[in-house]
């Protein structure tokens, strides 16, 4: 179980980025997991870890989703 949350300031955006409604699908799926990480109960599966890891290696993604990405990605499983 990894025990890393998401920072209060990375979540105050991912809020932010769900009730944008100019917020892309894939930012939106990536600010969730993002946020619903707030409580260490939490880590990111594996599907959300393909989808992130896949952001993070293209150039068609902004800033802000990659950010989401790589938060989403310092909370998977570290066994995976």
């Amino acid at each position: 179980m990894n025990h890393k949350t998401t920072s209060k300031s990375m979540a105050s955006k991912a809020a932010k980025a769900l009730t944008d409604k100019g917020t892309s699908k894939i930012q939106k799926s990536l600010a969730a997991s993002a946020l619903s990480q707030r409580s260490a109960q939490k880590q990111t599966g594996a599907n959300m870890e393909d989808v992130a890891s896949k952001v993070l290696q293209s150039n068609k993604y902004s800033d802000e989703t990659k950010s989401f990405a790589a938060s989403v990605l310092s909370q998977s499983n570290d066994k995976r």
